[in-house]
């Protein structure tokens, strides 16, 4: 018996780092995992995982994620994981790059949530889980101007939803980890001017001596999509 036995669960951003060891801890616990990302080369590498299929989708596409939503026709929990991280303060941030992280960042779930809280409703049970950061409203942190921006926003359209559909039985949360050692993360370390540098920043702004891994993060995400959770 698995804490996910019979759920059927979406989640985007599946193809590395904190989606992927989602996606396989939910279907561990013994989920029906639909899993998508618009990287598919790196998305099949999870298809070797009973429980886990996968879907090709750009979560900014409002048709493709309508086209996703006919082809399933039942969800029970749905997850927001699909991001983007952009360095820099308010005089580094393009307008290109405000829109493109608010697009990724807020718009994509406001466009998941849009298209799949009807088939929620009306099963009348439904889990909503969204990815934010403690770079939001929770803490100011350096260079990560829009970045700090969207998650504040998530965590506020995430309140939304929540306080809107509790009484129908729809329940929205959001995680909000520090600095996770992923594949982005370390895409992002190697691009700064000084690679060996920033990874000594980073490291140096965790109280624990080190990063939180992606599997750790899974975890939240397997006790939020379980009935364990279910008051709240």
């Amino acid at each position: 018996m698995g804490r996910l036995d019979g759920k059927v669960i979406l989640l985007s951003a599946a193809a590395q780092g904190i989606g992927r060891a989602t996606a396989i801890a939910f279907a561990k616990e013994g989920a029906k995992v639909i899993a998508t990302d618009i990287n598919e080369t790196k998305l099949r590498e999870l298809e070797k995982y009973p429980g886990i299929q996968i879907r090709v989708l750009d979560v900014t596409q409002r048709e493709q994620i309508e086209n996703l939503a006919k082809e399933i026709g039942r969800i029970d929990v749905l997850c927001n994981i699909a991001g983007f991280v952009h360095h820099g303060t308010v005089l580094e941030c393009e307008e290109q790059d405000w829109n493109f992280t608010m697009n990724l960042n807020v718009r994509s779930m406001y466009l998941m949530i849009k298209t799949f809280l009807p088939m929620m409703l009306k099963q009348k049970s439904g889990n909503i889980i969204n990815m934010s950061s403690v770079a939001s409203s929770i803490k100011g942190v350096v260079n990560r101007f829009v970045y700090s921006t969207s998650k504040a926003a998530v965590i506020g359209l995430t309140k939304s939803v929540a306080a809107d559909f509790i009484e129908q039985g729809i329940r929205c949360n959001c995680v909000c980890p520090g600095t996770v050692d992923t594949p982005s993360l370390q895409e992002r370390i190697q691009a700064q001017p000084n690679p060996e540098q920033a990874l000594k920043d980073f490291l140096a702004r965790q109280k624990t001596g080190r990063m939180a891994t992606a599997e750790e993060v899974a975890h939240l995400f397997v006790y939020l999509a379980s009935d364990e959770v279910s008051m709240g």
